[in-house]
């Protein structure tokens, strides 16, 4: 049996990340979410929560050298919802972009 999750983007914060990346980018980063959308158990290379975290999660997106993150959370349990994405320029997640990720998960579930 296939899983199958559905994927959001809230409001415009993941599709402004989106539409500033070359084509290659957009690509990989459909992909990914197509994996992430049918795969019962997505490897931790696509997927991963965040440590110290409620319910935070970030894609992960390799191009060449160039590493990208989108945070995402669940909503109602199969709902995926885009928050934020950055290139990621060093080994540690930036402290600003889990806040900003955050605020944006507590803003989406203050909405709905």
């Amino acid at each position: 049996m296939n899983a199958h999750r559905q994927i959001i983007a809230y409001k415009n914060y993941f599709l402004d990340f989106y539409e500033n990346q070359p084509d290659n980018v957009q690509a990989k980063i459909e992909w990914t979410l197509k994996l992430i959308q049918v795969t019962r158990q997505v490897p931790e290379k696509y997927f991963k929560h965040l440590e110290n975290t409620k319910g935070l999660y970030e894609i992960r997106v390799e191009v060449g050298n160039n590493i990208y993150r989108i945070f995402s959370f669940f909503d109602k349990g199969n709902l995926v919802v885009l928050g934020n994405g950055f290139q990621k320029k060093s080994q540690k997640t930036p402290k600003q972009e889990i806040e900003r990720a955050l605020k944006i998960m507590e803003e989406y579930k203050n909405e709905n």
